[in-house]
């Protein structure tokens, strides 16, 4: 087992933070379209003109017109083309790659359009609606070696989220058995509807028609990064919840409770989200028998179990400092650098990806798992029953 000055003080990110990455650019930026207008595709729009050298915007697709002219008015200073269907977008020759961010249930077919078309593809997660749409678009990324597909479970690509993983790999927390996750927020997760004709449109994420909900929109980044940083997935899922609280029409559950169990680990994970109370917000707790790890999205600590914490404070003898330092009111940070927002570095290793044709950390094996995950959590939820993992869902 390493010690902590090795695990804790060393960057292990396989990149360095202020890399532009254009040694990997072989003829200028890439091309992109971005199929999805709505506050996610706008967001990775404006981590794409913070990466110049990457990035070319050069068209946006949206259903809603009001959605295309608040991309042109926010984007002003660029030029690209609009269009209001996305295979005419994926027509244009002079695209080389998509962003899909669009709702759930619109996943897969811009996707599948996209690489027969001979595009790379940024799929925002979760990647597909259901197993069989998981299941297809694994078949179409290996009848298409050449093209990079990449999800947008951009947490496995941070510095913070790479050293926890290595905790994890190292043994560096001990025998992990419990893992307590939570996303919680105080909101109705309503968004203003200017004609009502459009409710199921932009309110999207109510509607099981189109999404998987909380555990789809929320849940699904930290159960990603569980079956990534252990190199696993789950082995039984067990859902509960209800519409509890906001008695509004909307069919997806505005609380929810996911009880994941690993058998090989011989681990259990916790994931929980609500719409009620924000108090614990984004919370993330991985227990192990020589400490814990709790992080948030940017910042993370280490709390060492008592046998650990004897071993971290001896006092060096020549500097008379202890091996580690705690923040005070906290715990041992695990990462002392100020990083970038993780989209960046997910559409780094995208651009990176396609330049040296590597595979992405989180590609279309890793996806496929996590969409599944949640496809079978939703399947409790809803059906109230025990779903086991089956064979055919081990895909790599």
């Amino acid at each position: 087992m390493k010690t902590g000055g090795v695990v804790l003080g060393a960057s292990i990110f396989p990149y360095q933070l202020t890399s532009a990455y254009q040694s990997f650019l072989k003829s200028g930026p890439l091309r992109v379209g971005v199929i999805g207008c709505g506050d996610r595709g706008k967001g990775i729009m404006h981590v794409m003109t913070q990466m110049p050298k990457e990035f070319e915007v050069t068209a946006i697709c949206d259903i809603m017109d009001f959605r295309l002219e608040e991309t042109k008015k926010r984007f002003s200073g660029l030029t690209f083309k609009s269009y209001k269907e996305y295979e005419k977008l994926i027509e244009d020759k002079n695209i080389d790659a998509v962003v899909i961010a669009t709702p759930l249930n619109m996943h897969f077919a811009p996707a599948k359009a996209a690489l027969q078309a001979g595009k790379h593809v940024y799929l925002e997660k979760t990647m597909t609606y259901d197993i069989p749409e998981a299941k297809e678009l694994i078949t179409l990324v290996q009848a298409n070696p050449k093209l990079t597909l990449q999800v947008g479970h951009q947490y496995r690509y941070t510095p913070l989220y790479y050293k926890v993983k290595d905790m994890i790999q190292s043994g560096y927390l001990g025998k992990v058995t419990q893992i307590d996750s939570r996303w919680d927020r105080n909101w109705n997760w309503r968004r203003p509807v200017p004609d009502p004709s459009l409710e199921r449109t932009i309110n999207w994420r109510m509607y099981k028609e189109y999404s998987g909900g909380l555990p789809a929109e929320l849940l699904s980044h930290q159960i990603d990064f569980i079956n990534w940083a252990f190199e696993t997935h789950p082995d039984t899922i067990i859902g509960t919840g209800g519409i509890d609280n906001y008695h509004d029409g909307r069919e997806t559950y505005d609380n929810v409770q996911l009880l994941l169990r690993y058998d090989k680990e011989e681990m259990i994970g916790n994931f929980g989200a609500t719409c009620s109370n924000a108090r614990e917000g984004y919370s993330f707790s991985i227990k192990g028998s020589q400490g814990t790890v709790e992080l948030l999205m940017n910042e993370g600590y280490y709390y060492p179990e008592k046998e650990r914490m004897e071993e971290l404070q001896i006092v060096d003898g020549v500097s008379g400092a202890t091996k580690l330092t705690w923040k005070e009111g906290k715990g041992i940070p695990i990462l002392d650098e100020k990083t970038k927002d993780g989209t960046w570095y997910a559409l780094s290793d995208f651009i990176k990806s396609i330049n040296k044709k590597t595979l992405p950390a989180s590609n279309v094996i890793s996806g496929a798992t996590t969409a599944t995950c949640i496809h079978l959590a939703n399947r409790s939820l809803f059906d109230k029953t025990i779903e086991p993992w089956k064979p055919e869902y081990n895909y790599g």
